[in-house]
């Protein structure tokens, strides 16, 4: 692909991770190396990262974890680099979300094709927008304008815009925030953040926020998105 593209690799064992790295820059690829969750988490929530490559098997922690936790901030591509390859492990990578399953030993050449594949639905995902009146979303690079205009979301507000659309018309109750949503430092919404969250948002997205058209709050309740949405 090209060297726009950041990849998180984590994987404890020293050789393998500095071949893969290898590998990969001289395929122009941005590298960010991590040999354990602590560290991985710690590049991901300071970088924009494209794609992570997991071990699950790591020093301080299940890989598969760490996948879950990280989709909950941010949609990123996953793909596990792991020796387990009983069924039920692969299940359970594809069901968190994972993007592909390479078991070890494996080719860095197959692993480098996996990787572009992965990126190339990605950006084909790119080309299908959502339109709900004045705004525009497409959801593969996660892109929002509104009249035209790009607006830029952060974590949490994206969390929040997309748990909107996905839902239009539904209440949304303030606890499937509490549970479901983490903050840009991995903290759980709570009754504090969430309004300046929505308020911040509709800053962003409503011609008038002090009269929102799209979110709107449902007292006692939660909020709900007023407005169709549509697939082109």
């Amino acid at each position: 692909m090209n060297n726009l593209i950041n990849i998180l690799l984590v994987e404890d064992d020293d050789s393998l991770n500095r071949g893969i790295s290898f590998k990969l820059k001289k395929e122009k690829f941005n590298v960010f190396s991590a040999k354990s969750i602590e560290e991985g988490k710690k590049i991901f929530n300071e970088n924009s990262i494209d794609l992570i490559l997991l071990d699950i098997g790591l020093p301080d922690g299940d890989g598969f974890q760490f996948c879950k936790d990280v989709k909950k901030i941010r949609d990123v591509l996953i793909i596990f680099l792991t020796a387990c390859v009983q069924e039920v492990d692969i299940v359970k990578g594809y069901d968190l979300g994972a993007d592909d399953y390479v078991t070890k030993p494996f080719s860095l050449m197959v692993l480098i094709s996996k990787i572009n594949a992965v990126l190339r639905r990605r950006e084909k995902r790119g080309a299908e927008k959502i339109r709900c009146k004045d705004i525009i979303y497409y959801p593969g690079n996660m892109k929002i304008f509104v009249d035209g205009e790009e607006v830029f979301l952060t974590k949490t507000e994206l969390k929040l815009f997309k748990c909107f659309i996905d839902h239009p018309h539904q209440v949304i109750i303030k606890e499937q925030f509490f549970n479901e949503i983490w903050d840009g430092d991995g903290n759980f919404l709570n009754e504090s953040t969430l309004p300046t969250n929505i308020r911040r948002l509709r800053e962003k997205i409503e011609q008038n926020p002090s009269e929102p058209q799209y979110i709107k709050t449902v007292r006692g309740l939660g909020y709900i998105w007023a407005e169709e949405c549509f697939k082109e």
